[in-house]
């Protein structure tokens, strides 16, 4: 994946993950984005941060 096809809200998949993500943050100097599961958690789904090469394509 790439930063040019990667916004904020998307809904992505990482790699050996089954589950969706959800972009909430970009960092673009350091090829770094936050994410939390999605659909959102009834507890609430914690936000972490992850390399973009570790997104899906």
């Amino acid at each position: 994946m790439t930063l040019d096809h990667l916004s904020q809200g998307d809904c992505i998949q990482l790699l050996n993950e089954e589950h969706l993500f959800q972009v909430i943050g970009i960092d673009s100097k350091h090829q770094k984005c936050w994410v939390r599961q999605w659909p959102i958690l009834p507890a609430g789904s914690p936000v972490f941060e992850i390399s973009i090469q570790q997104i899906a394509t």
